[in-house]
């Protein structure tokens, strides 16, 4: 992951401190781009430790095209906690705590519980809007997944292999309008490539995970399609650091990354939307210590 590494290293030297939505402050630059070879190994973050399972299963669960956290919780997976939760202390008046705080986590423990135990809260409580999930599955009535899919099978050589989730009409009902908001696949010969648009990347906590997870998703549709994995092209708008991720970064980019893992899928169900994430074995993961950060929502 040594492209990861250096697009650290040039936003760390290159970058300009900026304000932004969290409060937080940030160190940015506008427009970069990575190419991995998925050929050559899957590109997961080696200098620090990426949770798998997490950005595996947030996958599978975009493509149920589901928008509750609830699917989620159940597996123990709270990335997407931290939105619902805010809505639920502000609507009943309840003090909202730093979310690096001992009170914060509390919370989130009591009201994931909630969701995972109590009947009807998820409804109520638990759905984030039409995010992602939504958008690939159906914006405007349009199952984009299974569009593609099939554009894949009967027209390999089209240039719409495309998915979007900006869908202007419904931002303003997202809990988060989608940072990786576009994607287009291309197949050349029998390899199938994804070009990548996110349009903000925090790149210590964010970056790491979405490669790897769109990795998967070329890996999986490729499985799919009959052909082989080709390139991941990440293209970043906002690249950016959170100031308070600096020494993180700092003490990342002392670390010799270790080879890439090899991604196995196990099995080749009916559809794309019936993987689950016993279906994967990443091989040989070697990575150093994990690096903690506060999350920025």
């Amino acid at each position: 992951m040594h492209l990861y590494l250096d697009l650290l290293r040039y936003v760390m030297e290159n970058g300009m401190e900026r304000r932004d939505r969290t409060g937080t402050g940030t160190i940015s630059v506008f427009g970069y781009q990575m190419r991995f070879p998925l050929q050559d190994g899957f590109p997961i973050c080696t200098t620090k430790r990426v949770w798998f399972r997490g950005l595996a299963c947030e996958l599978l669960w975009f493509l149920s095209g589901s928008t509750n956290i609830k699917p989620l919780v159940d597996q123990g997976i709270s990335i997407w906690t931290a939105w619902p939760l805010k809505n639920y202390l502000q609507h009943r008046n309840l003090h909202v705590p730093s979310s690096d705080s001992e009170e914060w986590a509390k919370c989130l423990e009591d009201f994931e519980n909630l969701i995972r135990n109590e009947r009807g809260f998820a409804d109520a409580w638990g759905d984030l809007g039409p995010v992602y999930g939504k958008q690939w599955r159906s914006f405007c009535d349009v199952d984009q997944i299974t569009s593609v899919i099939d554009s894949i099978r009967e027209n390999p050589w089209s240039r719409r292999h495309i998915v979007s989730a900006w869908n202007p009409k419904e931002l303003d009902l997202m809990a988060l309008p989608p940072c990786h908001m576009f994607f287009q696949f291309s197949v050349i010969a029998d390899r199938l490539s994804c070009h990548l648009y996110i349009r903000s990347n925090d790149l210590f906590l964010g970056a790491p995970f979405n490669i790897a997870q769109y990795a998967l998703l070329t890996h999986l549709i490729a499985h799919q399609t009959g052909l082989q994995p080709g390139d991941l092209i990440y293209t970043i708008g906002d690249a950016h650091i959170y100031l308070n991720h600096l020494g993180q970064v700092t003490e990342q980019l002392k670390r010799e990354p270790y080879p890439l893992p090899e991604l196995q899928i196990l099995r080749k169900p009916a559809t794309l939307f019936d993987y689950s994430y016993d279906d994967f074995n990443l091989i040989k993961y070697r990575y150093h210590p994990a690096i903690k950060a506060p999350v920025a929502v």
